[in-house]
């Protein structure tokens, strides 16, 4: 499984707000900068987390982008689920799509293993850790998140 570069910057995006927000809305602009991705590319991915309800919009001077909760309330799989849809590997890893050899398919067990793996990981890990383990790595606190 490989998450897009849409997944990826979905979550800068989010860290992003998270870490720079302090209750007032976060221009677009400001977290392209930071970012080091084209804004009209940032516009897609927000409209896709605003229509999730994972972030909202302040409109006129001082506006940009809000989260809707506190950092603790999002998971890493919440916000990847969102730009990526499911996170399986392969389509029967989840049954929805049943074949013919599911009962005899020992590679099956095999995806399913792997999908629990990433939905572990992904769905403990929140944003409020991921802003924790930011500032390990940036004492100094700066004010954006690369790669």
């Amino acid at each position: 499984m490989k998450i897009s570069t849409r997944g990826r910057y979905a979550l800068r995006l989010m860290l992003d707000l998270a870490l720079n927000s302090r209750g007032n809305a976060v221009s677009l602009r400001d977290i392209a900068q930071r970012q080091e991705i084209s804004d009209k590319y940032l516009e897609q991915i927000v409209t896709r987390l605003s229509r999730a309800g994972l972030v909202r919009s302040v409109r006129g001077a001082g506006g940009g982008y809000l989260l809707t909760r506190p950092p603790e309330e999002y998971s890493v799989g919440e916000i990847l689920r969102v730009l990526e849809g499911s996170l399986v590997p392969v389509g029967c890893a989840d049954g929805s799509s049943r074949c013919s050899r599911a009962e005899q398919c020992v590679t099956l067990e095999v995806w399913q293993q792997i999908q629990a793996a990433v939905a572990g990981v992904v769905d403990r890990l929140t944003l409020a850790e991921l802003v924790r383990r930011y500032y390990e790595k940036c004492p100094g606190g700066g004010v954006g998140v690369q790669r």
